[in-house]
């Protein structure tokens, strides 16, 4: 009998999709990234799935995050994310957290409950905190790198992060996990130097600011706002998800 996913069962085989129908996956961070991995997670037939992100989706996020429309301005990511699961497939299991994951939130969230983790945090601190809290409970988690900044999409590589070299945010995380012990640590990233923007969007932001009301932590918040596009940030969502897919399911390594 064929179903939505006959011809991913083609590769897995029917042990491999009920593995992944009987997997919870928890996604950190549900934008440009995240989503794409979302979308996959969800379109590999994954059970269940928890979304933690506290953010509103931003007319600047319509350049990249496929969940950001015209219409879902405004609206929490993990609320539009967790429709578009539904519509991919009805029978999965979603929750969402409307929560931002720093070390001060993180004794919310029971990482120990989840079969993968996926780190597609912006903040330095939360990834750390998310890296250090799975080492201890032994769960199986991959983060992504710095996806700003970056142009060329074939430029992205699954490593430890260990191995990693050029992108600066992998840098601070080595030190970082490394001061704590932590041993290993599978991530997306890319050598690509990063991109030289062509103008300053902060005097932009502040003088006709366009995040929804009610908006926690403004772009003029951060430290600066990274230049992005529609198809890195993608790339290496769907090259997390796919790593994710492939151990749930069992598959071999390539």
């Amino acid at each position: 009998m064929t179903s939505r996913f006959s011809r991913t069962e083609l590769l897995f085989g029917a042990n491999g999709m009920s593995r992944l129908r009987a997997s919870r996956v928890a996604v950190f961070g549900v934008g440009g990234v995240g989503g794409y991995t979302v979308e996959a997670l969800a379109r590999s037939g994954v059970g269940r799935m928890d979304l933690f992100d506290d953010d509103k989706i931003c007319l600047t996020n319509i350049n990249r995050q496929i969940h950001a429309t015209e219409k879902s301005v405004g609206r929490y990511k993990v609320d539009v994310a967790e429709e578009r699961i539904r519509e991919i497939n009805p029978d999965a299991q979603v929750c969402t957290y409307k929560m931002f994951y720093v070390p001060d939130t993180s004794a919310k969230v029971d990482l120990s409950r989840y079969d993968y983790v996926v780190d597609a945090i912006d903040t330095v601190s939360g990834k750390i905190e998310l890296v250090a809290k799975a080492d201890a409970h032994s769960v199986r988690i991959i983060s992504s790198m710095g996806a700003g900044n970056k142009v060329n999409a074939a430029a992205l590589e699954v490593a430890d992060i260990y191995d990693t070299s050029v992108c600066p945010l992998a840098g601070v995380m080595r030190r970082e996990l490394r001061r704590r012990g932590i041993q290993k640590l599978k991530v997306v990233y890319s050598k690509e130097p990063v991109a030289i923007l062509k103008a300053d969007m902060f005097a932009a932001c502040r003088e006709n600011c366009v995040c929804p009301p009610g908006t926690a932590r403004k772009c003029t918040q951060r430290r600066q706002i990274p230049g992005s596009n529609a198809f890195v940030p993608a790339a290496a969502g769907l090259i997390i998800a796919g790593e994710v897919v492939k151990e749930l399911a069992g598959y071999p390594a390539t």
